[in-house]
């Protein structure tokens, strides 16, 4: 058995009753349920339909978010983020960057490397070569004045943390800004890269070995045996091609707000709502929600 989960922007509530009806009348799908009003609804279908790429392309034309999950294990028991554009608004190398002059250098790299057209850890480097001499009190004037939280975040880890998951953030950016997102928001652990310095000065150079693709993966199969998880019972949420492995070795791996490249590889995206849209894939109402 199969969920079909319908969701849209928390601020619209544009998720309209009649095109729920329609499709799940069309499908063959069971009982709706709504997780929360004009926000979110799911229903049972015992197959997935052969036409569902077409209407996920309808529903997105009508800002909505449709998504078919398992209905086994639904609720799971670890969460692995990535953090530049899925646990915070921007990217903090980018933001650096935009203080030390050289911001649309490095966001045109970034957003070429997030896309999967360059190596990522050449253009790490080669970014953070452009921030060689950036003072690093810097870092602590970015976290303060031009980062900002993804909106739902919160609510996402108090609701899985109080349902007794673990919550790991795991960037290919930098442990600075890890530290901070990770203490906000309640993540049980962070990794990153580590931007090196000589005194109060950027060196220009990151420490080794360099957290990729490979590294979000290594923590996937790291918390899992540890913590005595399988990778189904594991949600992953990122935007980057740099997240592709972790997002498809977990048993619910999310693209949110993603690259195009990223997203025509995982099957589970959303669009158009924000971090609390993970919660109700996993079967959680609105009144279930933590603050």
């Amino acid at each position: 058995m199969y969920v079909t989960v319908l969701t849209t922007h928390p601020a619209t509530l544009g998720l309209d009753a009649t095109f729920c009806d329609v499709l799940r009348n069309a499908w063959g799908g069971g009982d709706i349920t709504w997780l929360a009003d004009g926000e979110a609804a799911e229903f049972p279908i015992p197959v997935v339909p052969d036409n569902h790429r077409d209407v996920w392309a309808d529903a997105q034309a009508m800002d909505i978010d449709l998504n078919i999950v398992p209905a086994a294990n639904r609720r799971k028991k670890m969460l692995l983020a990535d953090m530049d554009s899925t646990m915070i608004r921007q990217e903090c190398i980018d933001e650096l960057a935009a203080v030390a002059g050289v911001g649309a250098r490095v966001a045109d790299i970034t957003a070429r490397a997030m896309n999967g057209e360059l190596d990522f850890e050449a253009a790490l480097r080669e970014r953070v070569s452009l921030l060689k001499g950036l003072p690093t009190s810097t870092i602590q004037t970015v976290i303060d004045t031009r980062i900002t939280l993804m909106p739902g975040g919160k609510t996402l880890l108090a609701t899985m943390k109080s349902n007794g998951a673990y919550a790991a953030l795991v960037s290919g950016g930098f442990t600075a800004f890890t530290a901070h997102i990770a203490a906000t928001l309640g993540f049980d652990e962070h990794r990153a890269n580590t931007l090196l310095s000589d005194a109060d000065t950027l060196t220009g150079t990151v420490g080794l070995p360099i957290l990729g693709q490979q590294a979000k993966v290594d923590a996937l199969d790291e918390l899992t045996l540890r913590h005595g998880f399988s990778d189904a019972e594991v949600i992953a949420v990122g935007d980057g091609a740099n997240d592709l492995g972790m997002l498809t070795r977990a048993g619910l791996g999310v693209a949110l707000h993603a690259k195009p490249s990223v997203q025509a590889q995982c099957d589970i995206r959303i669009n158009h709502g924000d971090l609390t849209a993970l919660l109700y894939l996993q079967g959680y109402a609105k009144t279930d929600f933590k603050p």
